[in-house]
């Protein structure tokens, strides 16, 4: 059986993995059917034995996040844990992915700050921002994901709905471990496969992405990823059952540390983004990356790359699809200086010497 694609919600508004689940069997997995559908339980804020439940302890410090995606017209919220008093902040990726501005408010001294990507994992959906001039926050307390159990008690806290303020405060149980999903962005095609994940009836809503999923003690054990839509594909009637997803805060914790240490990798990215100022898709069964649109004012309009144009080859290097081309970018820096090749909806090959441009986070 092939692994079935279910859907990330447009980061147009509040960004959120917005899932739909069909028989979803990988290893080490149980198999899901539609959302809503299997033994899996209403949410624990709907009983009587957990909708008093509540963390004990000190809650952890929670920042609501607020972005600008210039390129695209938009704005999108969601949810961050302070790790350090100094202002280092963990969030998922999709969070700021794509944000030419990035502000973060911390819920617990209410004040604002402008925020700068210190790093990102695309592949594992976690980012660490640094809030500009932050001091003495009050940091988040983590514990270990690996004595999590089905049956636990949780509770998710964030910015639901995007609306800033006091955090929302939801309960509910975990409902299973080491689940997998595959989620496709609508609003450019990509997609990504998450795995190992936590799975809870908390009822998780868009602008609650990046925020804690915390034990009885208070502590911080996933960061919350992703969420039922409690739709189906086949375009029936939604279900009310609801499931919610989180990254272990262990896997969680060691992509931070290797961002905070400067240690780039294949999936890791460090520091600014590089921007060569097109978007790409497919080209089909021809080799390179089709150019659907050019960014105005970006490196590759001022050397005349033009829509409907493929991009061959960049920095010496082959591209052989729109993924790859990405990557190829991103192992770049600002500033630095490669060659583009492309050919042109008429067939004729291109070339240009570009300087790529800082851009948002991808």
């Amino acid at each position: 059986m092939g692994e079935d694609t279910v859907r990330r919600g447009a980061r147009t508004a509040i960004p959120i993995l917005l899932v739909m689940l069909l028989s979803l069997l990988l290893p080490g997995c149980r198999a899901m059917e539609d959302v809503g559908s299997g033994d899996v339980p209403p949410p624990a804020t709907e009983t009587a034995a957990t909708k008093n439940a509540k963390p004990s302890g000190r809650r952890p410090g929670v920042v609501n996040i607020e972005t600008e995606q210039s390129l695209n017209g938009t704005r999108a919220a969601g949810t961050g844990i302070v790790l350090d008093p100094s202002g280092l902040v963990l969030t998922n990726n999709h969070v700021i992915q794509g944000a030419t501005e990035i502000k973060g408010t911390d819920t617990d001294n209410r004040r604002a700050y402008a925020a700068q990507v210190v790093g990102y994992d695309r592949t594992g959906d976690i980012a660490v921002i640094r809030l500009t001039g932050a001091s003495r926050l009050k940091a988040a307390v983590f514990a270990s994901a690996a004595n999590v159990a089905v049956g636990d008690t949780v509770t998710a806290v964030g910015n639901a709905g995007g609306k800033g303020g006091t955090p929302t405060v939801v309960t509910g149980k975990v409902t299973a471990l080491e689940q997998s999903v595959t989620a496709r962005d609508d609003t450019n095609g990509t997609s990504e496969r998450l795995s190992g994940l936590i799975e809870t009836s908390a009822p998780i809503k868009p602008g609650d992405s990046g925020g804690p999923l915390l034990n009885t003690a208070g502590k911080v054990i996933g960061i919350n990823t992703a969420a039922s839509a409690g739709l189906t594909m086949d375009g029936s009637q939604p279900r009310k059952n609801h499931r919610g997803y989180a990254i272990p805060s262990d896997r969680a914790l060691a992509v931070a540390g290797q961002i905070r240490r400067g240690e780039s990798s294949s999936t890791v990215h460090i520091g600014p983004t590089a921007m060569l100022g097109v978007k790409v898709r497919s080209n089909g069964d021809s080799p390179g990356a089709l150019v659907a649109e050019v960014v105005p004012g970006a490196p590759a309009e001022a050397a005349g790359v033009p829509v409907g144009a493929a991009i061959v080859r960049l920095g010496g290097q082959a591209v052989d699809s729109s993924t790859a081309l990405t990557a190829l970018v991103l192992a770049h820096r600002p500033g630095d200086v490669v060659r583009v090749e492309w050919t042109t909806p008429q067939g004729a090959l291109m070339a240009a010497t570009i300087r790529l441009a800082e851009g948002p986070p991808q």
